[in-house]
């Protein structure tokens, strides 16, 4: 009796842990994490062609509201950068402000907002070219590591995208490394900022570099100099020596005389058509673009397919 009474209880046991693992199993193939963090089936897998945000993106009113909700709900957002990349943040703050909660963001996505993580690193004051070119590879794999709920990964240039091709590869490559290591992980190329030396300058001639390798490579490129070389209204600056500030030649022949983001804004009704803000080395209205394109990429990364 007492050995058929234990192997009736080893019996139950067997079942017990069988159906338990069972449903821990069932439970984890929805959840479970690969190396880089975020959850496999929280983001869409990335369009054919990759992404390009630039200056066809900055039509805030066309982004669908439910896009925008469905960013809050699916991204978890690192964001390293200086001053110029931090025209995203600022932008994006008072866009929150003249719009209402729609466009709220915080760290830990608190109160149903966007989580977006400013300068989480281990310094604040960090971005591709500061204080040296790999030093962000190093600090995203260390963050991406002790945080894996993170999916989205994007860095910003200051000045130093104004270097040789051979430093630009280096960018391409780390970030190329970085995909490869976190595959669930969407990380966001940058161009750098406009500084005046126009289409025959280097910076312009390294940005092409950085477009073409993403074009060529299905890669989600964030086209910062793109966006401040239009205005809102369709005009191309980029034969105008454009800068970071806006300024541009009225002649195109590199004495600056214009500011494209003052003449569109004394042009239109600040409040209505667009809303003060900081914007790091430059005006508002650069802000509210980078801003408006910021929130068509996390629309984009969120599923959107941008129609």
């Amino acid at each position: 009796m007492g050995r058929m009474f234990r192997g009736m209880v080893f019996f139950a046991y067997f079942v017990f842990v069988t159906a338990m693992s069972i449903i821990l199993s069932a439970c984890s193939a929805g959840t479970s994490a690969t190396r880089g963090g975020s959850l496999s089936a929280s983001l869409p897998p990335r369009p054919p062609g990759g992404i390009i945000i630039d200056h066809q993106c900055t039509k805030l009113d066309r982004i669908p509201e439910r896009w925008i909700h469905a960013a809050k709900a699916k991204l978890h957002i690192a964001y390293g950068h200086t001053s110029h990349g931090s025209q995203l943040v600022t932008g994006m703050q008072g866009l929150a402000r003249f719009k209402g909660p729609l466009y709220a963001f915080s760290k830990g996505a608190t109160g149903g907002a966007l989580d977006l993580r400013d300068t989480p690193f281990s310094e604040a004051y960090m971005d591709l070219g500061y204080p040296d070119r790999t030093k962000w590879a190093k600090e995203t794999r260390s963050y991406l590591e002790a945080h894996p709920e993170v999916n989205v990964v994007i860095w910003s240039w200051c000045g130093q995208v104004d270097a040789s091709e051979s430093e630009i590869d280096l960018y391409l490559t780390l970030m190329d490394a970085l995909e490869r290591d976190y595959p669930n992980v969407n990380f966001v190329y940058m161009t750098g900022h406009l500084d005046g030396t126009g289409l025959q300058g280097n910076v312009h001639r390294r940005n092409e570099q950085i477009r073409a390798y993403c074009r060529a490579n299905d890669k989600i490129l964030y086209d910062f100099a793109d966006i401040e070389t239009w205005n809102p209204d369709g005009v191309y600056f980029g034969e105008k020596y454009p800068n970071d500030n806006c300024d541009y030649s009225r002649q195109g022949d590199g004495k600056r005389d214009g500011n494209w983001a003052i003449e569109w804004q004394k042009a239109h009704v600040e409040g209505v058509d667009w809303y003060p803000c900081e914007s790091a080395h430059s005006q508002p209205l650069n802000a509210n673009l980078k801003a408006y394109a910021a929130w068509w990429l996390w629309a984009r990364l969120a599923g959107w397919d941008g129609r």
